[in-house]
């Protein structure tokens, strides 16, 4: 709805949101990175990476990992081959497509990913502990729809 000269009364309201929204996320991705590097010797990409490995036990496709973490297959083929090297991850031939390969996680980066992953998750709620179960309860039921709404808006 426009206001009488024509603006939309809530353009800078959102805009602060907006903002608020970004200097969060990128506060506690900072953090994150900062603590990954301390703790683990390890960078957000490659904690990505894995992370999206351990989804996917039967493998992934190169192309589908920089789909899914929205990234060129260039940063991604640099990560695999440090995580290959290290003996966290493997290639595997496709069958019946000889010139393509799933990445998988081995063993030893399955136990280096949960690892990882525990550590994330207490760091988070460190991050956060602040929030009560409304503040969270509340802040997911507000950013859902919104966020449904951008994945839909994407799609076109």
């Amino acid at each position: 709805m426009r206001d009488m000269d024509g603006q939309d009364p809530l353009a800078q309201d959102r805009l602060k949101l907006w903002l608020r929204l970004m200097k969060s996320s990128s506060l506690i991705e900072e953090e994150i990175r900062r603590r990954l590097r301390s703790e683990c010797n390890s960078t957000l990409p490659r904690f990505d990476v894995m992370a999206a490995l351990a989804q996917a036990p039967g493998g992934m496709r190169m192309g589908e990992i920089s789909k899914r973490l929205r990234t060129s297959n260039g940063n991604i083929t640099g990560i695999v081959d440090k995580l290959e090297g290290e003996g966290l991850a493997e290639r595997v031939p496709v069958p019946g497509d000889r010139r393509a390969n799933l990445v998988k996680l081995t063993v030893k980066g399955q136990a280096a990913f949960a690892a990882q992953a525990a550590a994330h998750e207490r760091w988070i709620s460190e991050i956060l502990g602040a929030l009560n179960a409304d503040d969270i309860d509340g802040m997911i039921r507000r950013l859902d729809p919104l966020i449904g709404l951008l994945e839909e808006a994407g799609k076109d």
